[in-house]
């Protein structure tokens, strides 16, 4: 699908570099192949308080119900990599659901024309 997507990229006590930002980037827009995404909010968060300090939100708005991530890792490219695991999963989930649904209405209405036909 090719529409244009709104990529929010934030970083909370952590340098932006240039290399990672495009590597998310890429990563965002290579979700979007799989569904149509309008906007897509990433929030990078360094903790050094906490263990493990690296925190990634992801929030992606789509038509329908919206889909939400958050991981946390020793690295930001591991928190980020898990929280993209968790939207993979729920948008191929979504499919998964939708490809049911269709699959049982069709059913349903393939048995009501066999039911008139025999009546």
């Amino acid at each position: 699908m090719t529409t244009a997507m709104r990529i929010n990229l934030q970083h909370l006590n952590l340098r932006s570099h240039d290399a990672l930002d495009h590597w998310v980037e890429e990563q965002v827009l290579a979700l979007g192949e799989a569904r149509r995404i309008d906007e897509a909010h990433v929030r990078l968060e360094c903790r050094s308080e906490s263990s493990p300090p690296f925190t990634v939100h992801l929030h992606l708005v789509t038509p329908g119900p919206d889909l939400f991530a958050e991981s946390s890792d020793h690295t930001i490219r591991a928190a980020f990599t898990k929280a993209l695991a968790q939207l993979r999963a729920g948008i191929a989930g979504r499919a998964a659901k939708r490809w049911r649904r269709l699959k049982s209405n069709s059913s349903a209405s393939a048995a009501k024309t066999r039911a008139a036909r025999a009546a």
